[in-house]
């Protein structure tokens, strides 16, 4: 494993671990545990939430598998549309954890998470299922997430900018929704993915590249809505009823 990916940073005295999507799709579980009893003092979160936060990594891999997925979507398109042989998006950070801008990032489409929020519109119940013994199983009911998505386009030709920003918003004018009917590849777990253009001020957007240490690009900004996650955690098992008598005693 390349020590590389993971990586800490200082913020007034606070410490996080960061753990990038390599990480995910990489390492078992065990390993990620094994490294934040390592960083034990750096990480912000008391350890046994953390511990019980990553026995659920079905969280973070099925963001990580909607921002993929549409990273994969969108470089498809544009190299259809402008006839390339290579990528020319990348999902990645605008700034990377030590300030620097990643030269990966230059003359290409940059996708970026700058935002999860919680679903909180839905109805608050526990789910049951039946076992083989017979007896119930209860499991916290399903999530739902929204992404804000930052896509912008990072080109030395200003002109190029533009012209991929253009081909952007086309993309998610056509594919605002897709399914496993639209689109073979979706990934399992995910039953569909909207799209939804955010409206933000021009001060709104000046303060979110400001906060993000960079000077702005041509940029857009769409939510990916309703992000399901089931973290299939059994909480209570139910015996099942297996003797009833109506007989009344004296």
């Amino acid at each position: 494993m390349n020590k590389s990916f993971l990586f800490t940073k200082k913020y007034s005295c606070l410490h996080f671990v960061y753990i990038t999507s390599e990480i995910l799709n990489n390492v078992y579980e065990k390993y990620i545990l094994k490294i934040l009893h390592k960083f034990n003092s750096k990480v912000i979160l008391p350890l046994p939430l953390t511990i019980s936060f990553l026995n659920n990594l079905n969280h973070i891999k099925m963001i990580n598998q909607s921002l993929q997925f549409t990273n994969k979507l969108l470089g498809q398109f544009l190299k259809n549309r402008f006839g390339l042989d290579e990528d020319k998006i990348v999902l990645n950070y605008i700034v990377d954890v030590n300030g620097t801008f990643p030269k990966v990032n230059q003359n290409k489409v940059v996708l970026s998470l700058i935002n999860v929020e919680k679903e909180t519109n839905q109805p608050f119940y526990i789910k049951n299922k039946q076992l083989e013994n017979g007896n119930y199983s209860s499991f916290n009911p399903v999530e739902r997430y929204n992404l804000d998505i930052l896509i912008s386009s990072n080109f030395d030709d200003y002109n190029e900018s533009l012209k991929f920003l253009d081909a952007i918003i086309y993309f998610f004018q056509i594919n605002n929704y897709l399914d496993a009917s639209s689109s073979s590849s979706i990934p399992e777990g995910l039953s569909k993915l909207e799209f939804e253009y955010e409206k933000i001020s021009y001060h709104q957007m000046h303060s979110l590249w400001t906060a993000m240490g960079a000077k702005y690009q041509p940029s857009i900004i769409y939510k990916m809505k309703l992000i399901k996650v089931q973290a299939n955690e059994t909480i209570a098992i139910t015996p099942a009823v297996t003797n009833t008598s109506n007989a009344l005693t004296t």
